[in-house]
């Protein structure tokens, strides 16, 4: 009897098998970098600089030596190697030396027996400040006003744009000043690691991160090793979002490792970890849109400035993605839009989920509600009149090659059913249970915002990521596993490697080995990138170990099931009697598509690799009186290509909404003179579960032809739509203009 297979691939690509690194974290038994412990350890800790610009006149450690139980204090003078690191310049100390330039950069470093004991010693450091007038306005910087902060000036990037006539007029014209407070990734697991030195001159160090291999390149020239003498291995990461694309005690621990021959784990606390990270830059934004009478757009403008802090880390590119994605998912055919980043003596700012293109909308969603109500028309019309489609260029000149349903997100989220008008319930009010008010002043509104973003890294950077897959006879079964240094931050990425694998080789056994640098570069988790270039060096490393097995069989035999099918479906062998003896082993490098750098007088260029865009529709209720806002629904619609998880891709959506909500509405990491007023969860607020409203999710699958499955990058859209949606809800609500995130109370109420 003939047997055949159309069964698809269980837990295969499609599907939402459970995470295997799910129920240890519920039950709380995953062991997070914060863990890791050592027999034989010490303990590190940083000493910070106070003050946000200071020249250091000196620095005296002997008290601190003096302390039983401390092994090591390092200053800059222990620095065997580069005292420099950062992503793109390096322009950051390991460990300052002459000048500090933010309030809570690293100053000296040390080890001890027992963490209290290390801190009772950091506090005996004592260090000379000459405090100096900082600069903080990014726009003064851009203007040249204030000392220059790094060799060169003030000025970390500027890109310029400019596409079509610049002369039009328009009937219609409305301009706009808008900005966004610097927000915090919050990621819950601090920054925590532990280097374990070896007899030979080197070092492990076990880390949370989001780039292995970038942190290793920045961590041997600091200590002055070849890059064979560091090695990385991922821990457990509670929370990224680009906050760990930065170093931060990676170097420090190593250092003291290295110098007292002992393990050394490192662990921030709350309010070091605010010192610890880079933010979202804040940023101020200066709009014009010219249209015809019925809504149509004539003409960008736009100025955008974007404060770095004080070290460049990924400014650059958030420039890049600012002004590429100035416009919007809207058709113009004038553009003129200047982004600049700058230095200032603010905390450091670079990688968070959105990365450049969360500040552009809320300036140029914000305009097209100005637009709307200056031609008399519905917010979602003005959008859907200008939405973009595949075949547009962009600003940059690129063309939007694969579907761009803007107009169809848009129409879907219209068409959700509305939330019911609730009965009086407090629970149900702005300011919940504390029986605030009784309803007197609540008004609801409801608002709608869209978004685009880049996917993978972009303006011609050499983007690939390394998988090495193997199959084998594992106890008379076949198994594989993979190997890649692609970090796994809470995403899922692990679940999508093994559903790629099971889909590609039709095995059900896969083991994900720990993520580290004895295997090629996975480049960073960012920029929406892991399941288009990690997982298409997945795929292609299966479709390569597959190849080899096959070798001896028709072209288009497939592995389903642990069975070898034919194309009509018919069963040709068991993969067990195939493989044998036999280890198939295949290592590859996977690169998409190539883009290039922009036009540095125009702004022209094929900058970016892939579009994702998302819709919101938000509900709020305001409480006019005290300021309140309660986000009664925040329904997303969503073009996410092919879901290769549909549970993961809808956790992504809530996620990155909730970050959105956060922004419009509470979180700011308050800055005053350069220091930070409210390092701390009790003063910095992020939504909880009580804070988020129901979500209708509407998930589109229209594939991208370019990219793996047809795939497109899930995380970041929903976090750039559902900011501006809010806060046009609550404009609905109040008719007030609200031109900065996040709305507090007293913008409401105008104390």
């Amino acid at each position: 009897m003939t047997t055949t297979v159309s069964t698809p691939t269980v837990n295969g690509v499609g599907t939402s098998p459970q995470r295997p690194d799910g129920i240890v974290k519920v039950r709380g038994e995953f062991a997070y970098s914060s863990d890791l412990w050592h027999e034989d350890m010490v303990w590190g800790v940083t000493l910070r600089s106070p003050h946000p610009y200071a020249r250091i006149t000196s620095i005296d450690i002997a008290e601190a030596l003096a302390v039983p139980g401390v092994r090591a204090v390092l200053t800059h003078e222990d620095v065997p190697g580069v005292n420099r690191y950062g992503l793109e310049h390096a322009d950051q100390p390991v460990l300052a030396s002459d000048v500090v330039r933010y309030q809570g950069e690293p100053v000296a470093l040390v080890a001890a027996d027992h963490p209290e004991t290390a801190r009772r010693a950091m506090k005996r450091i004592k260090v000379t400040y000459e405090e100096l007038s900082p600069v903080t306005d990014s726009e003064a910087a851009v203007a040249g006003e204030g000392p220059s902060l790094h060799e060169g000036g003030n000025v970390v990037r500027h890109v310029k744009i400019r596409r079509g006539p610049q002369d039009l007029t328009a009937d219609v014209v409305v301009s706009g000043v808008y900005e966004v407070g610097m927000q915090d990734q919050a990621f819950l697991g601090p920054e925590s690691g532990l280097a374990v030195p070896d007899t030979e001159g080197g070092v492990d160090l076990y880390v949370a991160t989001q780039w292995l291999h970038v942190d290793q390149q920045q961590i041997v020239a600091a200590l002055g090793l070849p890059i064979e003498k560091v090695r990385l291995t991922l821990g457990g990461v509670g929370g990224a979002f680009g906050g760990r694309e930065d170093l931060s005690m990676q170097v420090h621990a190593c250092l003291l490792a290295l110098h007292t021959g002992k393990p050394v784990k490192m662990v921030y606390n709350r309010e070091e970890s605010f010192y610890g990270h880079v933010h979202r830059h804040p940023a101020k934004m200066y709009y014009e849109h010219g249209a015809t009478r019925d809504g149509r757009l004539v003409y960008v403008k736009a100025r955008l400035y974007l404060d770095g802090g004080a070290y460049a880390s990924s400014t650059g590119a958030v420039v890049a993605n600012a002004a590429t994605l100035g416009v919007g998912p809207y058709k113009v055919d004038s553009a003129a839009v200047d982004c600049w980043g700058t230095y200032t003596n603010n905390p450091p700012c670079g990688a968070m989920r959105g990365f450049g293109a969360v500040q552009a909308a809320f300036g140029y969603e914000s305009q097209m509600d100005k637009l709307a109500a200056a031609c008399g028309l519905d917010p979602v019309e003005v959008r859907v009149r200008n939405a973009m489609s595949e075949g547009d260029p962009m600003p940059t000149g690129q063309v939007v090659d694969a579907e761009a349903p803007v107009a169809e997100l848009l129409e879907r989220v219209r068409a959700m059913p509305m939330p019911p008008e609730r009965p009086f319930d407090l629970r149900h009010m702005p300011g919940g249970v504390s029986n605030t008010t009784h309803g007197e002043g609540v008004v609801r509104g409801v608002g709608y915002a869209v978004g685009i973003k880049n996917v993978c890294f972009s303006e011609g950077f050499d983007d690939y990521s390394t998988a090495r897959v193997r199959l084998q006879l594992v106890g008379g079964e076949p198994a594989a596993t993979v190997h890649t240094a692609a970090c796994e931050v809470g995403q899922g990425l692990v679940t999508i490697m093994q559903q790629i694998v099971r889909t590609e080789l039709g095995v059900d056994q896969v083991t994900v080995l720990p993520m580290d640098t004895s295997i090629g570069n996975g480049g960073s988790t960012s920029a929406s990138r892991q399941t288009y270039v990690t997982g298409g060096a997945v795929q292609a490393a299966c479709v390569a170990v597959r190849a080899r097995l096959l070798s001896r069989f028709d072209a288009k035999v497939r592995v389903v099931g642990g069975k070898l099918v034919a194309a009509d479906g018919q069963v040709l062998a068991d993969l067990v009697d195939v493989l044998g003896d036999d280890v198939h082993d295949e290592t590859v490098e996977w690169r998409h598509r190539p883009t290039s750098s922009l036009d540095p007088e125009t702004g022209q260029g094929t900058a970016h690799v892939q579009y994702a865009f998302a819709a919101h529709r938000a509900v709020v209720d305001v409480d006019t009186e005290l300021g309140l806002v309660k986000v009664v629904a925040l329904d997303c619609a969503q073009d996410v290509g092919k879901a290769l998880n549909p549970q993961a891709v809808l956790g992504q959506i809530q996620g990155g909404s909730a970050q959105g909500l956060g922004l419009a509405v509470m979180e700011e990491i308050q800055t005053s003179g350069g220091k930070i007023r409210n390092p701390s969860f009790t003063d910095y607020l992020i939504p909880t579960v009580l804070d988020m409203p129901p979500m209708t999710i509407d998930v589109l699958e229209r594939p991208d032809p370019h990219a793996p499955y047809g795939l497109r990058g899930v995380g970041e859209p929903p976090t750039i739509s559902s900011t501006p949606a809010i806060v046009a809800a609550i404009r609905a609500a109040t008719g007030l203009a609200l031109t900065r995130v996040p709305v507090r109370p007293e913008h409401l109420t105008g104390t």
